[in-house]
């Protein structure tokens, strides 16, 4: 759309008119170096052989190699590349087809008092070999955590264990409110 011998506008003023920047004009863009790509065909031939190794691990494999680089050079250049680690991510939203659905019961409530509202959660901690499930139940009104366990499985033993020993400890509060599967979003405690 600019034309560099234009008869009536600059450079300038034809940038102006479409909106672009001088600077975006002139740019012409840099290739890839022959160094950077000889890495990135380093990076491709371990990740092939390893697909599950991340940025750290391509690292030191290559280290071991004899080829000095770094992880965070690594990580980029694989984003570049679009390669991504794969592993087996956990499933902590998988809700079970006959659970039913509660009412959201928190929405015009002020809470302000110890055992009002319970909260409970649970994500994963990454480990060596993989990872465990953590579930915690909390005071609302206090933050305070009132009980909580680790579990090598999704079932559901671990998350009613922790509820059941925050009950013995505490008593029952008057609402239960989780966006997990596992115990229940929002249900009144009787």
């Amino acid at each position: 759309m600019i034309k560099r011998d234009h008869p009536q506008l600059s450079i300038s003023q034809q940038c102006n008119l479409v909106r672009l920047s001088r600077s975006a004009f002139y740019y012409a863009p840099v290739g890839i170096d022959a160094e950077t790509l000889a890495m990135m065909k380093e990076i491709d031939r371990v990740f092939t052989k390893y697909p599950f190794f991340g940025s750290r691990q391509i690292a030191a494999y290559l280290r071991r190699e004899g080829v000095v680089i770094g992880r965070h050079r690594v990580r980029r250049l694989m984003a570049k590349m679009g390669l991504e680690a794969i592993y087996k991510r956990p499933r902590t939203s998988q809700p079970h087809p006959q659970h039913p659905v509660f009412p959201y019961l928190l929405r015009k409530i002020q809470i302000d008092r110890p055992n009002q509202v319970w909260c409970a959660d649970i994500t994963f901690v990454p480990v060596r070999n993989g990872f465990l499930y953590l579930v915690a139940v909390m005071d609302w009104a206090s933050r305070k955590v009132l009980s909580w366990r680790l579990s090598n499985t999704m079932h559901a033993d671990f998350c009613v264990d922790a509820l059941n020993e925050a009950i013995a400890r505490h008593g029952a509060p008057e609402i239960m409110n989780t966006d997990s599967h596992t115990i229940g979003a929002s249900s009144r405690v009787v």
